[in-house]
């Protein structure tokens, strides 16, 4: 497998742009919460001499690979297997209270797409899988075979934003009163028989459905609005956290968490702020930002990017 080729980091030099202030000192510390191939993580310990890297990935192939990329930096580079809501743990079991960085690069890694035998790409037939962590838990084709059909719309319209949820959701369940629904092409076969034909011209009907099947797989969203706030937790004064998501709902909790941390709690009509009423963050980017124009064409992966970055002024009381 190249690596070189199929994994490109998105927006690297904007994110070590804004890392920089915080971790370019000896003995700074940075959590790379969600590792993948450790794209981010070697610029990274390349670009700071002086910088331990913990690379957190529930993906066991995904740290297997980046041990391997990352076996020049020696003990600079270290490895947890677990989901990034045990971002503190993981922090304390590498002997440390705080950090000085986090990144959290979020969505389906570029290894889970291009293998197809993981079951995350609904061009690609296989195995209906989409665990990020295959040794544990519930694969899609669990879930298409269990969930009710009540479950199937919500999960395809909280999840996926799929506005035919109920038709799919009703698909499915009479298709598997026929016979078990295992492999990511018999799924795409059902979406898109079920698809009006002015529809599918709009783009590829099974997009949305796989998107949500993958975030429920792996529970990614409540996975999320847990390790957003471990994370800003874990950062000492001056620490600043990078986060990229790539679809709106990652983005919009990352917004709500930011916009929380860096807000002041001051009651309203109060003559002047306390100490203790203000923010314990300050935003470093306006809104989200977007990955060039020359960036998305030369990656199509970064071109749904949003990206938000914060940096912690005080620690609370």
């Amino acid at each position: 497998m190249d690596i070189e080729r199929i994994h490109t980091p998105v927006m690297l030099e904007r994110t070590v742009e804004l890392l920089t202030p915080a971790i370019d000192h000896d003995g700074a510390v940075l959590v790379d919460a969600t590792l993948g191939m450790g794209g981010h993580a070697r610029a990274l310990l390349e670009r700071f001499t002086g910088l331990t890297v913990i690379g957190l990935d529930r993906d066991l192939d995904a740290l297997a690979i980046a041990r391997e990329r990352l076996a020049p930096f020696g003990d600079r580079a270290r490895f947890v297997h677990t989901v990034y809501d045990g971002i503190g743990r993981a922090i304390r079991r590498e002997g440390y209270d705080e950090v000085d960085g986090v990144l959290m690069d979020l969505g389906v890694s570029s290894l889970q797409l291009d293998r197809a035998e993981r079951g995350f790409a609904y061009s690609k037939d296989a195995p209906l899988d989409m665990r990020m962590d295959s040794s544990r838990g519930r694969t899609a084709a669990d879930v298409i075979a269990e969930a009710s059909e009540d479950d199937l719309r919500r999960i395809f319209l909280d999840y996926g934003e799929e506005k035919l949820a109920a038709r799919y959701a009703r698909a499915i369940v009479r298709a598997r009163a026929d016979h078990p629904i295992t492999r990511s092409a018999e799924l795409v076969a059902i979406i898109t028989d079920a698809t009006p034909v002015a529809v599918q011209r709009q783009g590829h009907p099974a997009k949305r459905v796989f998107q949500a099947l993958r975030i429920e797989v792996n529970e990614e969203l409540s996975v999320l609005e847990r390790a957003v706030p471990a994370a800003l937790d874990a950062l000492q004064v001056g620490g600043r956290i990078v986060v990229l998501a790539y679809q709106s709902l990652e983005d919009r909790i990352v917004k709500r968490a930011f916009q929380a941390a860096s807000t002041s709690t001051a009651p309203a009509g109060l003559p002047m702020e306390l100490p203790e009423h203000r923010p314990r963050f300050k935003l470093l980017v306006r809104g989200a930002e977007l990955a060039s124009e020359a960036e998305q064409a030369e990656n199509p992966r970064a071109k749904p990017v949003r990206l938000r970055a914060a940096e912690r002024v005080r620690r609370p009381s």
